[in-house]
């Protein structure tokens, strides 16, 4: 099943049953920007998760490609997965973007079997594509070879855009 696109806030995500919501972190411990301002204002535990995991007080190695499963409601997880190296920062030049498209990948494959042992579908924003610098085309391959191949309904959501008249 191809991945689908819905145009809606992803930390309200519309499915029923079980349900994944990926985001990617940085591995720095830095949280604070982007989608993980909407994300803690609905649900603060996984900031606070996130942040004590940086500082070493969860066994689980804080390193690009794992991810840190938290739940939030009773049928809704969210999935912090490490896929970028450090953060851009304003008014510096990069060369590299932050994003590191193996690191999302190996996340992928460790939501992929958290998704199967739940029975639950995957959703996110465009992951790695934002303040990450990632090339959407690139991760959209990723997703579709590390989840939808296997069978995992993934939706990635689109913030609604406000419209003048």
């Amino acid at each position: 099943m191809p991945t689908a696109y819905l145009e809606a806030d992803a930390t309200q995500p519309t499915a029923p049953g079980p349900k994944i919501l990926v985001h990617v972190c940085n591995n720095i411990g830095a949280w604070g920007r982007g989608f993980v301002l909407g994300l803690s204002q609905r649900y603060p535990e996984p900031e606070r998760r996130y942040k004590a995991w940086a500082a070493r007080l969860e066994d689980l190695l804080f390193e690009l490609g794992q991810v840190q499963f938290v739940s939030v409601l009773p049928h809704l997880t969210v999935a912090n997965l490490i896929g970028q190296h450090d953060i851009a920062r304003k008014g510096q030049a990069q060369t590299t973007p932050p994003v590191r498209y193996e690191a999302i990948r190996e996340g992928l494959r460790r939501v992929r079997s958290e998704a199967q042992e739940q029975q639950a579908t995957v959703h996110m924003p465009r992951i790695g594509a934002g303040l990450a610098g990632g090339d959407w085309a690139i991760i959209e391959a990723i997703i579709d070879e590390e989840l939808t191949a296997h069978g995992l309904n993934v939706t990635v959501y689109d913030f609604p855009q406000t419209r003048t008249p």
